[in-house]
């Protein structure tokens, strides 16, 4: 047998792993996930601590125009770890999300730009540690046929989506994603 047949799985390899205890198969998939999840808070945190109180304020563009500053997008990605994960959760029970439209989302950030447009440092960085350190803990919950159950999703026009979609579309990709406008509106 040559080295790459060696490598590749056979059915007997299968039905071990159907053998092994839920909780050691499941534990892998959804702790990375969060460990992913505290990766991109951690990055972004440890990059939003080296600003500047000029750079913590300045607009980042959005669509061309200046849009919220960087402090109120950090607070923004801590402020809605709880609701990724509930949509998530929402999916994984089975049930299809319906409500929840992309205007809602621009509506809630707008409220929420001008809520939080003196928000500090500190607090910003304080709410993204606690709400990415409890996003991931709810992550790690999932077991492996709650992230593959697929339910239609307002966010994906519809889309059945599984709860994993979810967790990496939202919770998982929303800080590295902000922190790469983040980066260019700096120059960074």
């Amino acid at each position: 047998m040559n080295t790459i047949a060696k490598e590749i799985p056979t059915s007997e390899d299968f039905e071990q792993l159907k053998t092994q205890p839920k909780t050691t198969r499941t534990a892998s998939r959804a702790e990375s996930l969060a460990n992913r999840i505290e990766e991109g808070a951690a990055t972004l945190a440890a990059f939003a601590e080296g600003l500047s109180e000029e750079e913590w304020r300045k607009p980042v563009s959005e669509s061309g125009r200046d849009g919220r500053s960087v402090g109120v997008i950090v607070h923004h990605v801590a402020s809605v770890y709880p609701i990724e994960v509930d949509l998530a959760r929402t999916i994984a029970s089975g049930k299809a999300v319906t409500d929840v439209t992309w205007n809602m989302i621009a509506e809630l950030n707008a409220g929420h730009a001008h809520d939080q447009a003196g928000v500090t440092k500190a607090a910003a960085l304080e709410l993204l540690r606690r709400n990415s350190r409890e996003a991931a803990a709810a992550v790690r919950a999932f077991a492996d046929d709650e992230l593959d159950r697929a339910a239609p999703f307002s966010l994906s026009f519809g889309a059945p989506v599984t709860a994993q979609f979810v967790i990496e579309d939202h919770a998982l990709r929303h800080s590295w994603h902000h922190l790469a406008r983040i980066r260019t509106a700096l120059g960074r």
